[in-house]
């Protein structure tokens, strides 16, 4: 009977310690939440394609950008593109010619994030790698400088052919004055360095097409530049958000003691099962002056629809708060009890709750229950 009993004593203590290991594995989890984001780059260089040195046809160029990433992976983006871009070229007997005019290239761009798209989610990544195409238009002008170079070409040369059988008299026989905007087509490769949640280092690489007048020089095949830019990328809002996901579910502990009498032996077995509920809190977050609840929050209310489904007895607090460093008092006590009625709104009419077990409150911006700003705009949902 002593072996019996030793047996049964490492039975339940192994027992004891697979629940509390499993209890013990909590992980974290990022759920992105889509965002707006800026991006300066003011050091750029430029070059167009050309016959004459790489250095000749290399010029200074920025950009400014606007861009929304809507998933991990997608995003879109409006930028900017300026300076000027030169052409040139060597006429033989008529000499060595170089000219730049200025433009401005409105784009818009498709963006796929690869690291995100390869290696999952993750916010805290040292370097992500983008791919982005867009179309748009470039916008020349000031071209005088290849007007006048026609000019000399054309004051040295009354008859003039080359080994084409062009006209050297009208080299840049695709000239044009004014202003001119043309379609553009654009491809290339970003790389954001993370400095912080908000800011990152941005370097990108592009390759544009236009058609042969850009330069106006006839070539009879697009006219191409690329450019290479550096600068800023800076996030407005939060990019994401974290949570707490338990590796298993909580497991009951039986307790079973054993009461054993010699002779007769009679076994009486008794079960005692503990359960301890613990409340529930979970954080709906919304966007400034905003009472929608993004799609990226809607699990947070599922979770709180479940836990109230799983304990009949249960009630909720929806809490409304509003940040103290947007707005004023009396618009924030408006958006703190509306981010409270919305959340109570959805667990009603979406998911048939009990109003009687829900209970509304507002602190507008009287109490900031975070330490950073934006995340004062919140429902704090506390269900026990």
């Amino acid at each position: 009977m002593n072996i019996k009993k030793s047996i049964l004593s490492c039975l339940l203590m192994l027992g004891f310690v697979s629940a509390s290991a499993q209890e013990a594995e909590v992980k974290t989890e990022y759920v992105f939440n889509p965002h707006w984001y800026v991006q300066v780059q003011p050091l750029g260089a430029q070059y167009t394609l050309g016959e004459i040195s790489f250095g000749d046809l290399t010029s200074y160029n920025v950009q400014a950008a606007l861009g929304y990433q809507f998933d991990k992976v997608l995003g879109t983006r409006l930028a900017v593109n300026a300076w000027q871009s030169k052409g040139g070229s060597d006429y033989g007997p008529s000499g060595y010619y170089q000219w730049k005019w200025k433009y401005v290239a409105p784009t818009i761009d498709l963006t796929a994030n690869l690291s995100n798209l390869f290696c999952g989610f993750n916010p805290k990544r040292a370097v992500n790698v983008s791919l982005y195409a867009g179309i748009g238009a470039n916008i020349g002008f000031s071209n005088d400088e290849a007007a006048d170079a026609q000019k000399t070409i054309k004051g040295i040369h009354k008859s003039l052919l080359d080994a084409q059988g062009h006209d050297m008299n009208a080299p840049l026989s695709l000239l044009w004055d004014g202003t001119k905007p043309r379609f553009v087509g654009q491809a290339g490769l970003m790389a954001d360095f993370r400095l912080s949640d908000k800011v990152s280092l941005g370097l990108e690489v592009s390759a544009n097409t236009l058609n042969d007048h850009y330069n106006s020089k006839p070539a009879n095949n697009a006219d191409w530049y690329f450019n290479a830019l550096a600068g800023l990328k800076i996030n407005l809002g939060e990019t994401y958000s974290v949570r707490e996901a338990k590796g298993c579910e909580p497991r009951i502990i039986e307790k079973v003691v054993e009461k054993i009498v010699e002779k007769p032996v009679y076994i009486d077995k008794i079960v005692e099962v503990e359960k301890k509920v613990e409340p529930l809190r979970r954080d709906v977050f919304f966007t400034i002056n905003s009472t929608r609840i993004d799609p990226s929050e809607t699990q947070k209310i599922v979770d709180i629809v479940n836990y109230l489904n799983a304990n009949p007895a249960a009630k909720v607090t929806v809490t409304g708060y509003a940040d103290k460093g947007t707005g004023n008092a009396q618009i924030n006590a408006r958006l703190g009890k509306n981010r409270a009625k919305v959340v109570a709104d959805r667990l009603t009419k979406e998911y048939k709750i009990d109003p009687s077990r829900i209970i509304t409150d507002s602190k507008g911006d009287t109490e900031q229950p975070f330490a950073e700003n934006d995340k004062n705009r919140v429902s704090i949902c506390i269900a026990e």
